[in-house]
């Protein structure tokens, strides 16, 4: 990738410099999540305002303009994913709900047979809405196919949902730690999830289709028996209510029981290491609020196999 974001520009990299070009966002709110579309030519800004803005290169200007997804939204977004087609967004938003909506701007995108049905879509059509989660609902994210959508509520819950459309099948994952932020697709049958516990949940498919837990990666405090189940759990609000600065540590945590935790707040972003069209990668990384960045590996977790 030849350009990344920072304030209202686009910077290109031209030989071994790198040039800004404007941005006209007709934002009111802050910017709260941003996503380039699968082929580059479009990005999608979530923000404050309740809106989301989807930008494309205009040539005669050299600048890069927006059109407004307006009056969806009932609260702040906080997350989007672009659909394989390029033409699909997903959105999530503090008022619990996630949308699917069709992002096709004539001139900018292509009539593809692949992806017929949302071409024929006009700009901002809503697809489909999620009323899932009951609570403020965070990181989304489209499977390879672009069959599978999956999305995280602050309830602890994680939902995916199959054939998105007028008629949509749906399935609710409950878990007993505290909430995720986001999410990855790794494959078609598993999802790795990070959030508030500082430690990646994977999340599988069987034969026939159904989603539950798995496993933490972090084995060290991934063991949930009845009777360390209560403990955990004042671990965690330990660390919330004792943590008010970065590196304060809270005394009344068991250091026997943190011994391990690679990340020592919450697990805000989960991101593939594998390039855009180049074969399946086994490894990903996670920052969180800790102020780190982790590169995990996969290749050696033999018991998740089945799901790659």
């Amino acid at each position: 990738m030849n350009h990344f974001f920072l304030s209202r520009y686009v910077w290109n990299k031209e030989g071994p410099e790198w040039v800004p070009t404007l941005v006209i966002l007709r934002l009111n709110r802050a910017a709260l999540c941003v996503q380039w579309s699968p082929r580059e030519n479009k990005f999608a800004v979530g923000s404050g305002a309740k809106t989301v803005c989807i930008c494309y290169y205009e040539q005669d200007n050299n600048w890069w303009v927006s059109k407004v997804l307006r009056k969806r939204h009932d609260s702040s977004v906080t997350s989007v994913a672009w659909h394989p087609n390029n033409i699909l967004l997903a959105t999530t938003s503090t008022d619990g709900k996630c949308r699917v909506f069709s992002t096709f701007i004539k001139g900018v995108d292509t009539k593809d047979s692949k992806a017929s049905s949302s071409s024929d879509s006009k700009f901002g059509e809503q697809i489909v809405q999620l009323d899932l989660s009951f609570s403020w609902a965070f990181g989304v994210k489209w499977s390879p196919s672009g069959k599978t959508l999956a999305y995280v509520g602050h309830n602890s819950m994680i939902y995916f949902v199959d054939d998105v459309g007028p008629s949509p099948l749906s399935q609710n994952v409950a878990f007993r730690d505290l909430p995720l932020r986001d999410v990855l697709f790794f494959s078609e049958k598993m999802v790795i999830g990070v959030g508030f516990d500082c430690n990646p949940m994977v999340f599988g498919a069987d034969e026939k289709g159904i989603w539950s837990f798995v496993r933490c990666l972090n084995e060290k405090i991934s063991s949930f028996s009845g009777s360390k189940y209560g403990s955990q759990l004042s671990e965690a609000f330990g660390k919330f209510n004792g943590q008010s600065e970065i590196g304060v540590s809270n005394d009344g945590i068991d250091s026997s029981t943190s011994q391990g935790v690679i990340h020592e707040n919450c697990i805000n972003c989960v991101a593939s290491l594998g390039k855009a069209g180049s074969s399946r990668t086994l490894r990903f990384s996670t920052s969180g609020l800790d102020g780190r960045v982790v590169i995990w590996d996969l290749e050696n977790q033999e018991d998740l196999s089945r799901f790659l």
